[in-house]
């Protein structure tokens, strides 16, 4: 044994490693890190994204793992949770990669805020991070900011507010923007209305780019938005006192309440303007009223007709998983795991892992930057259809409104379709106007 190993020295000094002494092994693994909220404000998108992480990579390894230059290796996943706060995000992803080694980072979708710190880690270490994230326009007010444009990092987004895709673009149509998809509700029932609007935003990147960008969009269709030019409605995430907007709402007849807000923000609000007597007869709050454990925890008939967008339903047509998995048998594998009723972040989750996948395989390599070359490439059907992203490293989805609805069922509130513009995601409820309230 001792003549072997002296052979293999001799044998490295002039450049020849010999595997039972000297040469490091070759990965046998994908080495795969995940930052997303398991705790906090954004526990929602967090445990719904990693839940679809888990489930395409368990697809994939069942497989055998992702073929690689002929060789199929298998993804180890190593998960941190971000507790909701955007200022430990970016020190995990550091950690991730400088102590797990992984070679990749991805996460389902979060706010644009839960992505920057992380996004900026990718760069710092040149490790591709394919995301979901939404809004556009707010992702992109936070890109263009930055010095490198995070060219490692991937966005298989949501939507966005109002921008409309470029011509010669597949999503260049109704059904990809807010603006195009809730006017949907306002084309039917804005005429029976007295057409006075309330915005209500927290004061951070996602709320203010909506309030800045939806108030005067909707001001333009012919509809008077209260206190717009004061922003009263764009309030920090640290208020508990909503009172004094409640007040101006109901005083100037408001019939009309949009806006976009963590849960248990908005939450607080509509418990006081419950309390102090101030009824809509349309609601539609983004992020918010995203998650069945965000509404329920508002108690009572709260919920009862609030609107939301919605972008990934189990109702999918022609968005095919991995080996056979398909939106329903994913939406029925986490309510068989879980127990809980449907968390929609687990599409988006499911889909950054496959276009992971697709890059690598392509590539034929884990070498970081002709992955990321491939990820430029991408263009795939995924179990959130199609993926492909454009010059800033975003592919924009389908997008449809919804609300939620009272059921017999143990879980007292169902989030059903109720508008869509695409023939792959049917309508699944009729729509709600105007909001009941007992």
């Amino acid at each position: 044994m001792k003549k072997l190993c002296l052979v293999s020295v001799v044998l490295l000094m002039v450049g020849v490693f010999v595997v039972g002494c000297s040469k490091e092994q070759a990965p046998a693994e994908i080495r795969v890190g995940v930052v997303e909220a398991q705790t906090g404000m954004f526990a929602g998108f967090g445990q719904g994204g990693v839940f679809g992480i888990k489930a395409a990579v368990d697809d994939i390894n069942k497989q055998g793992g992702v073929n690689v230059g002929g060789k199929k290796m298998p993804i180890k996943l190593t998960i941190v949770d971000n507790e909701s706060d955007p200022n430990k995000a970016g020190s995990l992803a550091e950690s991730l990669i400088a102590q797990e080694k992984v070679q990749f980072i991805v996460s389902g979708d979060e706010p644009p805020p839960m992505h920057a710190g992380v996004s900026a880690a990718a760069d710092r270490y040149k490790v591709p991070y394919v995301t979901s994230v939404g809004p556009y326009e707010p992702w992109m007010g936070m890109r263009q900011e930055t010095p490198t444009k995070w060219p490692y990092t991937w966005a298989t987004g949501l939507f966005a507010i109002e921008m409309p895709a470029p011509q010669g673009d597949f999503r260049a149509k109704p059904g990809y923007t807010v603006m195009d998809t809730w006017t949907a509700m306002l084309d039917l029932y804005g005429g029976k209305t007295n057409k006075k609007v309330g915005l209500i935003c927290s004061d951070e990147p996602d709320g203010r780019g909506w309030y800045t960008l939806f108030g005067p969009a909707i001001k333009k269709l012919g509809y008077n938005v209260t206190g717009l030019d004061k922003n009263l409605g764009l309030l920090p995430l640290e208020t508990t006192d909503f009172s004094s907007v409640i007040k101006q709402y109901k005083d100037a007849k408001v019939e009309i309440l949009w806006g976009n807000c963590p849960g248990p923000f908005f939450g607080a609000f509509w418990k006081q303007a419950t309390t102090l007597g101030f009824q809509p007869k349309m609601v539609s709050i983004g992020r918010a009223a995203l998650f069945y454990t965000d509404i329920a925890a508002w108690g009572g008939d709260l919920p009862w007709g609030i609107g939301t967008e919605i972008w990934w339903d189990p109702s999918f047509k022609d968005s095919p998983g991995i080996g056979g998995t398909t939106p329903k048998s994913l939406a029925e594998k986490w309510v068989t795991e879980t127990k809980q009723p449907l968390n929609p972040g687990i599409g988006p989750g499911y889909t950054s892992v496959q276009v992971l996948a697709d890059a690598i395989q392509r590539a034929g390599t884990l070498e970081a930057e002709k992955v990321n070359a491939a990820l430029a490439q991408t263009d795939l059907l995924t179990i959130r259809n199609r993926v492909k992203f454009d010059e800033n490293h975003f592919s924009r989805g389908p997008l449809m409104f919804g609300q939620w609805f009272k059921t017999d069922k143990p879980e007292k509130w169902e989030l059903k379709v109720v508008f869509s513009k695409h023939d792959f995601v049917p309508a699944t409820g009729e729509p709600i106007f105007p909001k009941p309230y007992k």
